[in-house]
């Protein structure tokens, strides 16, 4: 297997495929590979944060068909718009799917991604290998290194979060809620259903960290539960408002490098 890391700075497997690309002034993504020898399998990674990001990894995956590559994998880390996986009001878009249809277009033979938001991303992608979460939290929990429960933040993380548990051997679950305006998006009613946590470290696990309302506030009612250690284990690190309000609720913060790299002491990042 040979590898063309499209992202200099997301390198998972070996060493890539050398290849020049840049972008036009009228703002078009080009390649030119520059390896003429290659011969297949290849696998292509791309971390996908805009347009020209997808569209750089379709020309790519055009200019390797070109040069007779029969066998194309390639690698998403952090899926685009897995999140907008159903229509919530009138006149939104199901953007995963039309996603999901451009890298099926391409006839992949595999579609890795790491930790998808739903079972939805799936569901649409053609020979997709799903990589779980359950290694990077269990490399998380090895470094903090205590006895430790896993906080299920909200009903949807429920069903994942009871697997990891199983994965790790059985590990207390607490299960909690909140309220969100479909409209607003605006959250509230955050909920913990224990009584009385008795000092343990809680850990928080989930998918994606945005703007990371849902885990300030939930962060909040641990600490009126009487939690001990509060720590947060994200898989996409996109941390869109900064990362100045978590150091202050969480002790410790891990996320991957499936979005993007980030340099502070305050967050550990483990690499893919």
């Amino acid at each position: 297997m040979q590898f063309l890391h499209l992202d200099s700075s997301f390198t998972p497997y070996g060493p890539s495929i050398d290849f020049e690309a840049f972008t036009f002034a009228g703002g078009e993504p080009h390649i030119k590979i520059i390896n003429q020898n290659i011969e297949g399998p290849i696998t292509i990674t791309q971390r996908i944060r805009s347009f020209n990001d997808l569209g750089l990894l379709l020309i790519a995956t055009d200019a390797l068909r070109r040069m007779d590559v029969k066998v194309i994998h390639v690698f998403i880390p952090y899926f685009p718009a897995a999140r907008q996986d159903r229509v919530m009001v009138l006149g939104e878009s199901l953007s995963v799917k039309v996603y999901a249809d451009i890298i099926n277009a391409q006839n992949y033979n595999q579609v890795a991604v790491f930790d998808p938001h739903s079972e939805v991303t799936p569901a649409l992608l053609n020979n997709v290998k799903v990589i779980q979460n359950y290694e990077f939290v269990k490399q998380c929990l090895q470094t903090i290194g205590e006895e430790v429960v896993l906080v299920a933040p909200d009903g949807g993380a429920l069903k994942k979060i009871y697997k990891v548990s199983e994965y790790l051997g059985g590990v207390e679950v607490i299960e909690c809620s909140k309220k969100r305006d479909v409209k607003t998006g605006q959250l509230s009613g955050f909920r913990v259903y224990e009584e009385d946590l008795k000092g343990k470290h809680c850990v928080i696990v989930d998918d994606i960290c945005d703007g990371g309302g849902t885990f300030l506030g939930l962060a909040q009612v641990l600490k009126e539960k009487k939690a001990g250690k509060i720590s947060l284990i994200i898989s996409h690190g996109i941390f869109s408002n900064g990362t100045e309000k978590f150091e202050q609720q969480f002790d410790t913060i891990f996320t991957t490098n499936s979005f993007r790299d980030i340099d502070e002491n305050s967050i550990e990042q483990i690499k893919l």
